[in-house]
């Protein structure tokens, strides 16, 4: 019965997440569009390829600091582990 009323609680944690977030996707500057659709070719490749620079650093330190927290956890655990069956309990 708890373990159902986790998940339910995670399911809405994640419903709430979603429609929260919906109107924040939506906006967009009027002034970055007109911009961005008048523009030539060169522009619009430098436009994406700014994108491209100011999201993927970011989305790769995010990823490498996941990695690393999972990483010493699971030495964390080993090590508590260790000391536990040393101790005979």
């Amino acid at each position: 019965m708890k373990k159902a009323l986790n998940l339910l609680a995670r399911v809405l944690e994640v419903l709430v997440a979603l429609l929260v977030a919906a109107p924040a996707f939506s906006q967009s500057c009027a002034l970055c569009y007109t911009q961005a659709s008048s523009a030539g070719a060169r522009m619009i490749e430098a436009l994406r390829s700014g994108i491209l620079i100011l999201v993927l650093p970011p989305t790769f330190a995010s990823v490498g600091m996941l990695f690393i927290v999972h990483r010493k956890r699971n030495q964390v655990r080993q090590m508590e582990g260790q000391e536990n069956s040393q101790d005979g309990w």
